[in-house]
C-alpha cells in the first residue's frame, strides 16, 4: 500500500561506486552511487537479532489454520444504507489439516452472530470477550463430517474496515457511497474469517444494493453490468483477507485500453481516466519485465476524497485517492505501485504483518523501475531522491526499534507497521542487490522469485532461505549474509548504502541557496520548466525556519497557497503551520476537511498539535471533517487534537 509522509529532510550526500562487474556497469543507473560495502563485523546474528519471535505465528489472528483452514468463502450480503450495515451470511469452506479437529477458530470485531449452521444444523458457537485492537475470536464446534459451515451476521455501523457516505459526502451529492478497506486487520469487521494474511482463499460474493447504486469488489467485474441492485463476483485465485474490498455508489466505468479501466463517480470519469491513461503501458511494460499479469483485468477504482490511503492493491481492482488527480499525470507513481502489488504482495504475499516489506519493499522498488520504463530516466531519478529523503526523514524520527524491516509488532496494532521502513528501505536494500549483482541478473532472480511463490504467503526466513540459494550461492564475491540480515533486522540504514541521485535537482538547490541567501528574489528563480518533483523538492529541503517576508514572497509570486496539487500544496501548508504563516490557515482549514488521506492530513494534524494555538486550529478542523473522515483517519488523528 501507499502511505508514506512527505516530510522536510536534508539533500544526502552521495558515495562513489568503487566497483562493479562488467555486468553491473552496462546495467547500473547512473543516478545511484554506491561504495564497496564494509560488513560489519559487530551485526549479531538473525537468531539474536529476532528476539525469540516465533517465524510464521501471526500474533495479530485468533485463527488456527495449522488445525482447520478456510479454503473459500461464499457471501451473501444486504447493503442497509440507512442503518449503516451489512447483513447477510458468510459460507466458509474449510480444509483439517488435523484430522482430529474438531474447533473452527475466526476473527471477528464488532459482528453479530445470529446463528452457524452445518449442513443445515444448528451447530454450537462462541463468540469471545473483544480485544481492543484484535477483535473476538469465534470458535464453532465442527462435526467430523463437515468441511463447510454458514454463519448468519451482520456488522456494526461503526465497522473499522468500512465508511459509509451520506450523498452531501459524496461527489454528485445524490446517493450514498459505501467502501471497505481491509488491510491490515480489518476484514474482521465486515466478514468472520481467518484474517490473516497466510490464509489464503478464493472467493464468490452476491451483493444487494438499492438499484440506483453499482456494486464491485476486489474479484471479476464486468463494466457492462446491468444495474439491477443484485451483483454477483467472482474471485478464482486464492487470496489473503486483506484483499477482499467492496465499494457502492453511483458508479460509471470507461475504458483505458484492452485490459484497463476506470470506475468512479460521473463528475471526475473523464479527469481520472485521462490522468491515468498510461495505466496499460505501464502494465504491458511490467509484464514485459517481470512476468505475466495473472489476474485478467486490472481497474481503478477512484473513491471519494475521505479514503484514508493514496491507494490500495486490492486484485483486479485497485482502490485510489482522487487527491492524485493533478491534471499532469505527476502523481502517478501511485498507480505504478498498486499495479505493481499485482506481482509483489498480491502473487506473492507477507505471511505476517511483520513480514510487510516483502510486500511494500519489493513493490517500492517495482514501482521505481515502471516509472523508468514508461517515463525514463529523469523521472526515476527524481523520485528515488525523494523516497530516500522520505525514508530519512523515518529513520530521524522513528525509534531504533521500529527501523526495522522485519519489525518486530507483538502486541501492537499492526497498523503501525505502515511508514516508510517497509516501502523505501526494502526497496533500497533490493536496489543495492541489483547494483552489486547486475540488473540482468537481479532480474531474473526476481522473475523466478515472482514464479516460486506465486500465490503463497512467505516469511521474512523462506525469502533469505531461498535469496541464499537463488542469488547468493552464484554470487558470494559480491553478497555477504551478514550485511543482508543486517538490512533486515537491525535498524537505520547500513553504511554505504545506495544513495539516488538526480541532476534535476541540482538546478533546483542552486535557486534555492541563492534565495536563502537573498542574492536574488524569489520572482527572479528560473522555474518556468520546473516539474512537480523539483518543487517538492525545492520545498521539502528549506531551513526549518523561513521569516514571514521570505515567505511572503515566495507565495505572492508562485502562489503556492493556491497550489492545486495536492502534494506541493501539503509541504507548503506544512511549512506554513511550522513557521506560523498566517496567510495560508484559510486554505488549510479548507485542506483538513476536505481529504482525508493519513499521508496528507497527519502531519499537519502533528505539527499543529504543538503549539497551544496550533491545536485550536486542528480541533476545529477536526470537528467539522470527524464525520467525513474514514474510521482509521480518525483514529490516526484524535490525538493530535485531545
Amino acid at each position: 500500500m501507499i502511505i508514506k509522509y512527505i516530510i522536510v529532510a536534508a539533500a544526502l550526500a552521495a558515495t562513489i561506486l568503487s566497483s562493479c562487474s562488467e555486468d553491473q556497469s552496462s546495467n547500473v543507473n547512473p543516478s545511484y552511487t554506491n561504495a564497496n560495502p564494509k560488513v560489519d563485523q559487530s551485526v549479531p546474528s538473525a537468531e539474536v537479532a529476532k528476539n525469540a519471535i516465533q517465524v510464521g505465528k501471526d500474533y495479530h489472528s485468533f485463527a488456527n489454520p495449522e488445525f482447520i483452514k478456510v479454503t473459500h468463502l461464499k457471501l451473501d450480503l444486504t447493503v442497509d444504507f440507512m442503518k449503516k450495515v451489512l447483513v447477510g451470511t458468510a459460507e466458509l469452506n474449510f480444509q483439517k489439516v488435523a484430522h482430529n479437529a474438531t474447533q473452527l477458530i475466526l476473527d471477528t470485531r464488532d459482528l453479530t452472530i445470529n446463528s452457524v449452521t452445518a449442513m443445515g444444523k444448528e451447530v454450537n458457537f462462541n463468540v469471545a470477550n473483544g480485544d481492543s485492537f484484535l477483535g473476538a475470536a469465534l470458535t464453532i464446534d465442527v462435526p467430523s463430517a463437515v468441511d463447510s459451515v454458514l454463519i448468519s451476521y451482520q456488522t456494526s455501523p461503526r465497522a473499522s474496515g468500512v465508511q459509509w457516505l451520506t450523498p452531501e459526502q459524496t461527489a454528485g451529492k445524490k446517493h450514498p457511497f459505501l467502501f471497505t478497506q481491509a488491510q491490515a486487520i480489518h476484514a474482521r469487521s465486515f466478514i468472520p474469517l481467518q484474517d490473516s494474511p497466510q490464509v489464503r482463499m478464493t472467493y464468490e460474493a452476491t451483493i444487494r444494493t438499492p438499484k440506483s447504486l453499482l456494486a464491485v469488489m476486489s474479484a471479476s467485474n464486468d463494466p457492462n453490468t446491468e444495474r439491477d441492485g443484485i451483483y454477483e463476483f467472482s474471485m478464482p485465485q486464492p487470496i489473503p483477507s486483506y484483499l477482499i474490498a467492496l465499494a457502492v455508489g453511483d458508479l460509471h466505468f470507461k475504458s483505458m485500453g484492452e485490459r484497463t479501466g476506470v470506475y468512479s463517480e460521473k463528475g471526475i470519469l473523464n479527469a481520472a481516466a485521462a490522468e491515468f491513461a498510461d495505466t496499460e503501458s505501464m502494465l504491458i511494460a511490467t509484464e514485459e519485465a517481470f512476468g505475466p499479469y495473472s489476474w485478467d483485468r486490472y481497474d481503478l477504482l477512484i473513491l471519494p476524497p475521505s479514503f484514508p490511503f493514496g491507494g490500495m492493491e486490492n486484485p483486479r481492482l485497485s482502490f485510489i485517492t482522487p487527491t492524485v488527480i493533478a491534471g499532469d499525470k505527476s502523481l502517478v507513481s501511485l498507480i505504478a505501485h498498486e499495479l505493481a502489488h499485482s506481482w509483489s504482495g498480491n502473487t506473492v504475499t507477507n505471511a505476517t504483518w511483520r513480514d510487510l516489506w516483502l510486500n511494500e519493499g519489493f513493490t517500492t522498488y517495482l514501482t521505481y523501475r515502471i516509472m523508468q520504463m514508461v517515463y525514463g530516466d529523469e523521472r526515476f531519478e527524481m523520485e528515488a531522491v525523494l523516497g530516500r529523503q522520505d525514508l530519512q526523514a523515518d529513520i530521524d524520527s522513528l525509534s531504533s526499534k521500529d527501523q526495522i524491516m522485519a519489525i518486530d509488532l507483538r502486541g501492537r496494532d499492526p497498523d503501525d507497521v505502515f511508514s516508510n521502513i517497509p516501502y523505501e528501505k526494502g526497496a533500497l536494500f533490493l536496489r543495492e542487490l541489483e547494483l552489486k549483482v547486475g540488473r540482468k541478473n537481479f532480474d531474473q532472480f526476481l522473475l523466478n522469485y515472482f514464479k516460486k511463490f506465486a500465490f503463497k504467503s512467505i516469511t521474512t526466513d523462506q525469502f533469505i532461505s531461498y535469496l541464499e540459494q537463488a542469488l547468493l550461492k552464484e554470487h558470494r564475491d559480491k553478497l555477504s549474509k551478514q550485511r543482508i540480515e543486517a538490512w533486515i533486522f537491525q535498524s537505520g540504514i547500513p553504511e554505504d548504502a545506495p544513495v539516488p541521485e538526480s541532476d534535476a535537482f541540482s538546478i533546483v538547490d542552486q535557486a534555492r541557496d541563492a534565495w536563502l541567501a537573498g542574492s536574488i528574489q524569489a520572482d527572479e528563480i528560473d522555474s518556468e520548466k520546473w516539474v512537480v518533483h523539483q518543487w517538492l523538492y525545492f520545498l521539502n529541503n528549506m531551513p526549518e525556519k523561513l521569516s514571514q517576508e521570505q515567505l511572503a514572497d515566495l507565495d505572492k509570486v508562485f502562489a503556492l497557497t493556491k497550489s492545486k496539487n495536492n502534494e506541493i500544496a501539503h509541504s507548503w501548508l506544512l511549512i506554513s503551520v511550522n513557521n506560523w504563516y498566517q496567510p495560508a490557515f484559510k486554505r488549510l482549514h479548507e485542506y483538513l476537511t476536505s481529504i482525508g488521506r493519513n499521508k496528507l492530513v497527519k502531519p499537519l494534524y502533528k505539527a499543529l498539535s504543538l503549539t497551544p494555538q496550533g491545536k485550536v486550529i486542528a480541533q476545529k478542523a477536526f470537528a467539522e471533517a470527524k464525520a467525513g473522515y474514514h474510521p482509521l483517519t480518525v483514529k490516526a488523528n484524535e490525538g493530535f487534537v485531545q
